[in-house]
């Protein structure tokens, strides 16, 4: 999706990777243009391959897409919360790329899920059956509800689900089933804004509340009931749930896969984010805020060594993937270091930065190996982003002497491959008009932050 450069002076701050509001409007409303014209994308897919998908499948996306509308003209920014949400973007690109057959169909009865959350945390009436994928109903942002707990793959003691969502045996259904054959079927049902999850497995329903009618916030009780946790002092939660938070089999190289809520520590993970926070906002309040205010679901991965080791995915910005952190300030670099990859990504798919199919190669200090012009560029932004980081916390009042020092030394051990990096973006033929620019601003910003600083006595 191509779309028009934002302002000069937005252009401007994000190339310095500075926080600005011009800016983040213009990546907040670019990236919510995008998840609609994917899930437009999605319905045009459906009728294309109607006669190809299962009836009973068709059926309930047909459902869920007109509940969705009905939800969307009650509550507009509530529903517009949930189709924004990580996994939702995550959801859709397996949609879209998963060939018509079982594993497409099993994708489409994500929307009744979708759908369903919507009107929930919207205040909407709801009676209708859904399928619950291997016996677990997951609603994005908010929680799940284990409803079979022996098709539910590999609960661990808390009911959380481990498995991939493609992974499951398939079972035919009865035909009173809704969905693919390995859910089970469930009804749900409200009354003064209370939902009643009843399935023949279970022998009372779970219930679920709407406790804030302006925020959409939803409580859950009853038997199989999982909620997301919140983190400390922000809006952020810890994404240990749904089955499209981390894609099968893992990201980067080595596969970095997700960890399972019965091994997460969440007091642990929850007071490293009120550090780092914290650590932040002594050191630079606008990205303290930029970092609370844009990452809203912070997914474990399983541990890989002493340090965090962070992730973005293209499809689900608002979302950073880590391995378990050595502390706040370990955190706080990942955060910033995940965020502006994130930032990056959305903004070339609006504006693209640099051509695609080019096989060219580069060496930067921070890898071992070649790497393409995407993974320069992005490298340069995001290591940027934390020399701008590390060159304040020298000077901030009130930081941690540990955390300067560390500042100073890891400062010194980028900014001179950060300007190598720019370098051979500026001589590259592969970055566009706009690339061009976005690379001589970061330049510029480079330049300001001066050359090594020296550590305070």
């Amino acid at each position: 999706m191509i779309a028009a450069p934002p302002r000069p002076e937005a252009f401007a701050a994000l190339a310095a990777t500075r926080p600005a509001p011009a800016g983040a409007s213009y990546l907040r409303h670019g990236a919510h243009a995008r998840r609609m014209l994917l899930l437009k994308a999605l319905l045009v897919r459906v009728r294309r391959h109607r006669d190809e998908v299962a009836p009973d499948v068709l059926r309930g996306f047909r459902t869920a897409w007109r509940l969705l509308e009905t939800a969307e003209r009650a509550a507009p920014a509530t529903v517009r919360a949930v189709l924004d949400y990580p996994t939702t973007g995550a959801w859709l690109a397996a949609a879209l790329t998963e060939p018509p057959g079982p594993a497409f169909d099993r994708h489409l009865t994500r929307l009744e899920l979708v759908a369903v959350t919507a009107a929930l945390r919207a205040g909407r009436p709801l009676d209708l059956v859904v399928g619950a994928p291997d016996g677990v109903l997951s609603l994005p942002g908010v929680g799940n509800v284990v409803v079979n707990p022996e098709r539910a793959q590999d609960p661990g003691p808390d009911g959380a689900p481990n498995s991939p969502p493609d992974s499951p045996p398939h079972r035919t259904p009865p035909p009173t089933t809704t969905g693919t054959p390995d859910s089970t079927p469930v009804r749900l049902t409200s009354r003064s804004q209370v939902v009643r999850v009843h399935s023949d497995s279970a022998a009372t329903a779970a219930l679920l509340r709407l406790q804030d009618a302006r925020t959409g916030a939803v409580a859950g009780t009853g038997p199989g009931w999982r909620g997301l946790r919140a983190l400390s002092g922000g809006a952020a939660r810890l994404e240990d749930l749904d089955p499209y938070r981390v894609p099968p089999g893992g990201v980067g190289t080595p596969a970095r896969v997700a960890a399972e809520r019965p091994d997460i520590d969440h007091a642990t993970w929850s007071g490293h984010w009120r550090a780092a926070g914290e650590l932040l906002r002594r050191t630079d309040r606008e990205r303290a805020a930029e970092v609370g205010g844009t990452v809203g679901a912070l997914v474990p991965l399983r541990p890989q060594g002493p340090r965090s080791v962070g992730a973005t995915l293209s499809v689900a910005p608002g979302a950073v993937l880590m391995t378990p952190s050595a502390g706040p300030y370990d955190m706080a670099e990942t955060l910033v270091h995940e965020l502006h990859h994130s930032k990056l990504s959305t903004l070339h798919e609006l504006v693209p930065l640099y051509r695609p199919g080019r096989a060219a190669l580069y060496r930067v200090g921070w890898r071992t190996d070649a790497r393409p012009v995407a993974g320069v560029f992005q490298g340069a932004y995001a290591h940027l982003a934390l020399a701008d980081l590390w060159r304040r916390a020298r000077d901030a009042p009130g930081v941690p002497g540990a955390w300067s020092a560390r500042a100073v030394q890891q400062f010194d051990h980028v900014h001179d491959q950060v300007g190598e990096a720019l370098t051979m973006l500026l001589e590259s033929d592969e970055l566009t008009n706009e690339g061009r620019e976005f690379a001589r601003q970061m330049r510029q910003r480079h330049a300001s932050l001066g050359a090594s600083p020296t550590a305070r006595g």
